[in-house]
């Protein structure tokens, strides 16, 4: 790989508040990896939601928060997009309203009900934008999640496009019908909704929290787009741009995450629009990093990748350590690599793979010094 290639959009990541609350290290650590430069080790990213690995960390601590910052500075993950729960098996966990949506989280489960079972639901749905108070208290509630994971780990804020129609508002087969039958109601769905993002985006661009931004949305199957190219460029595309508008006016890298399978053409678009780097990369869908790194480097930075739908809840500790091995070798060289799970560090994996994953990662992500 050749670290003199062009680097595209560096980041401008000084004068952010979080750069001032962390470990000066871990700082210019994930700055040097965003800006393709290769740094001390090769940046941590995950979404940590495994009871075992909180049970092990923070023993009895009851309080959300401080139980996983105490996980994330345990493993060493230096930069964390979210959190997930501390429900053990056996806990049916409680029902939550999430703008409208209501699920259902337990200890092994997320159940998502949707409010709209109709067409006519549809036609009928609206939300107004979010008032400046409303802006004010969520800066706010990242402004203290900076504080409380820091300085070991980044707090990374983010939000959805306002694409995802077809599960936070609706199901699938109801989408899928309203897309040929109501297709301006659905434009108008996603719209209302990602005005909601965008005025977020653009606050957080504004005050200048975190020198990156995580957008997430899923639009990928295992082996192919859930939509077509053409779709996908009229609806979901312009959105995602206007999103990311603000936030490259800002300096800002943004990360964005979809499950799935996303092909060269999609991913070309994704750049197009305004994104810096993509995640999970899973490879049980058909996603080859070695491909990525050869094709993107230098354009797009590459987060995280270990299987976390085989390797990690089912394989044995030791092919975890090597598959953890091979995929810094292939992708952590010239930085633009973030190392993590290809998703998440689900409730099922046990604690001696998550713990042999980061004891790996901290053991051969050294640069220069994998032996």
């Amino acid at each position: 790989m050749q670290k003199e290639r062009m680097k595209e959009r560096p980041m401008t990541a000084f004068g952010t508040y979080v750069e001032d609350l962390l470990d000066p290290e871990i700082f210019g650590r994930i700055v040097a990896a965003a800006n393709f430069e290769e740094p001390d080790m090769v940046p941590a990213w995950d979404y940590v939601d495994n009871w075992k690995v909180v049970k092990h960390f923070a023993g009895a601590e009851r309080d959300q928060l401080k139980a996983f910052v105490k996980v994330y500075h345990g493993l060493g993950i230096d930069l964390c997009r979210g959190y997930g729960n501390i429900y053990e098996p056996g806990d049916d966990g409680k029902t939550i309203m999430d703008g409208g949506t209501e699920r259902r989280v337990s200890g092994l489960t997320l159940w998502n009900n949707p409010p709209i079972k109709s067409l006519e639901g549809l036609k009928s749905y609206h939300i107004d934008p979010p008032s400046r108070e409303a802006i004010r208290e969520s800066i706010e509630s990242d402004r203290k999640l900076c504080e409380a994971f820091a300085p070991y780990t980044m707090w990374v804020p983010g939000c959805n496009v306002g694409f995802d129609v077809y599960y936070s508002v609706t199901n699938l087969g109801i989408f899928s019908i309203a897309m040929r039958k109501i297709p301006e109601e659905i434009k108008r769905i996603m719209a209302e909704r990602n005005e909601a993002s965008f005025r977020y985006a653009t606050a957080i661009a504004k005050e200048r929290l975190s020198p990156i931004f995580f957008i997430g949305e899923d639009i990928a199957y295992k082996n192919r787009p859930m939509f077509s190219m053409q779709y996908l460029r009229r609806e979901f595309m312009p959105l995602l741009e206007r999103l990311c508008s603000p936030l490259k006016e800002a300096g800002i890298k943004v990360i964005f995450h979809s499950d799935g399978y996303l092909p060269d053409e999609l991913i070309d678009d994704l750049i197009r629009a305004g994104i810096d780097g993509l995640n999970p990369i899973e490879p049980v869908a058909g996603m080859d990093i070695a491909h990525l790194k050869e094709k993107y480097y230098g354009k797009l930075i590459l987060v995280g990748n270990l299987d976390c739908s085989q390797i990690l809840p089912l394989g044995p500790p030791e092919l975890v350590v090597e598959e953890t091995k091979k995929l810094i070798g292939i992708a952590s060289p010239g930085g633009g690599h973030f190392i993590g799970s290809s998703s998440e560090l689900t409730p099922s994996t046990p604690l001696e793979n998550i713990l042999s994953f980061y004891r790996t990662v901290r053991k051969y992500g050294k640069y220069g010094k994998r032996q």
